[in-house]
């Protein structure tokens, strides 16, 4: 993990160098929308920023939706502002409203969204691309995830398996925002972000793609984004509503699961399911990690 850690934090600081894409088949790269909504983040909001634009993605089209900070980011905003779609400052009615505004601005295939505290991976984008090309069926693509630090030391892993609705639901997060980006056509289908909602948002999306029929989810082998743990993180500060929230959904789209199996025996095969998936991988150092977690 040291050369990753190493890798990860010199990219979201790398300075950004424009790279022009005027030779580049565009045929072979889906435009990318991704949305970052923030909120007095100046603190991490540039490596964000640098996350997105050091990808050097040809087709790419990035908004801020900045909720009125007061912190230094609209300046920070403005030294990138020639790299954006566009990007606006202004008060909203938080996360989730702030990233629908952006979601409503996209015209790109696949549609994501990284928090001002989180980032993206190096080669993500370019990973994305690759398996867009291999698997034109799939509305849900996403990565493996990163847990670091304030300094972007990589702290955990998350190596995730083949999506499965019924894991989604009972067991919890399957999927996580930080690598994941969506065909921009299921939302406008079947929803924009659920704004009742402050801190499960990304478990109620998936929950709802996942449940209905015919949508694939493409898992591709390879770090795609960051979760950020530090003090001021949503996360931190409102578990206890996060925990109301996810069995609010859980209780919400259990009953449309085409599996009559219990909730207890889905419990035990996603554990078991997801053990024998990393045994056969071979990945013994990880699987050794991760149930002395457990202990």
């Amino acid at each position: 993990m040291n050369s990753s850690i190493s890798s990860l934090r010199a990219f979201v600081t790398k300075p950004y160098q424009h790279h022009s894409a005027a030779s580049t088949d565009l045929r072979q790269y889906p435009k990318l929308t991704v949305v970052t909504p923030s909120y007095n983040q100046v603190a991490y909001l540039e490596r964000t920023i640098l996350s997105v634009l050091n990808q050097q993605y040809p087709n790419l089209e990035y908004f801020i939706i900045d909720g009125g900070s007061t912190d230094g980011s609209v300046e920070l905003i403005k030294k990138y502002e020639s790299y954006l779609a566009g990007w606006v400052s202004e008060r909203d009615r938080g996360q989730t409203d702030a990233i629908n505004k952006g979601f409503r601005m996209a015209t790109g295939d696949l549609v994501a969204y990284q928090n001002s505290d989180d980032v993206f991976a190096p080669g993500a984008f370019e990973q994305l691309a690759k398996a867009w090309r291999q698997h034109p069926d799939a509305g849900v693509f996403y990565g493996d995830m990163y847990v670091i630090d304030e300094q972007d030391v990589i702290t955990e892993e998350f190596r995730l398996p083949p999506f499965s609705i019924e894991c989604h639901i009972y067991e919890g997060m399957q999927v996580y925002n930080q690598s994941l980006f969506v065909r921009r056509e299921l939302f406008e289908q079947f929803g924009y972000l659920d704004e009742t909602l402050r801190f499960a948002i990304d478990y109620e999306w998936v929950a709802r793609f996942g449940v209905q029929p015919g949508v694939q989810f493409k898992h591709v082998d390879g770090f795609w984004g960051g979760f950020r743990v530090q003090p001021d993180a949503k996360s931190s500060t409102i578990a206890t509503v996060g925990m109301a929230e996810h069995e609010g959904i859980r209780q919400k789209f259990a009953p449309m699961l085409r599996s009559r199996l219990s909730e207890g025996f889905w419990l035990r095969y996603c554990r078991i399911r997801k053990l024998l998936y990393f045994v056969v991988r071979g990945e013994w150092g990880y699987v050794r990690h991760r149930l002395s977690l457990r202990k």
